[in-house]
């Protein structure tokens, strides 16, 4: 039998809590793009070593809902570098009922603008002018 693994290194991990659904008892779709924002923003700055902010989210698709006591775990990797940008995926893996059955609930790609302290777009960092420690995460 053949398992899905996750694309990636785990990045966030959070549990789904009754605050976060909406009045059916669902996870809110948005509390989910909402963490995996956070997860892809935190590899990218960790890429870039400053400051990023995201200019679009492309191909998101939910797969499996989220429900109160899963716990949410997002792997990000990059895969794409520009100039100024990258694109970074996320996948969005539950542990059902925070020890059950592992599964892939949703993936996207979201896509970070370095920027300087003024708020101004930037060139990324080469691999070059990169330390170790940081290029062994990607």
């Amino acid at each position: 039998m053949h398992k899905e693994k996750a694309l990636g290194k785990l990045t966030t991990r959070t549990l789904a809590m009754p605050a976060d659904t909406n009045a059916a008892g669902d996870i809110f779709g948005g509390w989910v793009l909402s963490q995996m924002d956070i997860a892809a923003g935190i590899c990218a700055g960790q890429r870039v070593q400053g400051r990023v902010v995201t200019v679009s989210v492309d191909g998101m698709s939910f797969i499996r809902p989220v429900r109160v006591g899963d716990i949410l775990g997002l792997y990000t990797s990059v895969v794409q570098l520009g100039r100024t940008s990258m694109v970074i995926n996320v996948e969005a893996w539950v542990r059902r009922d925070r020890i059950g059955l592992r599964e892939k609930v949703t993936q996207g790609r979201f896509k970070f603008v370095a920027i300087d302290e003024h708020g101004v777009p930037m060139p990324l960092p080469s691999e070059d002018d990169l330390p170790d420690y940081v290029l062994e995460n990607f």
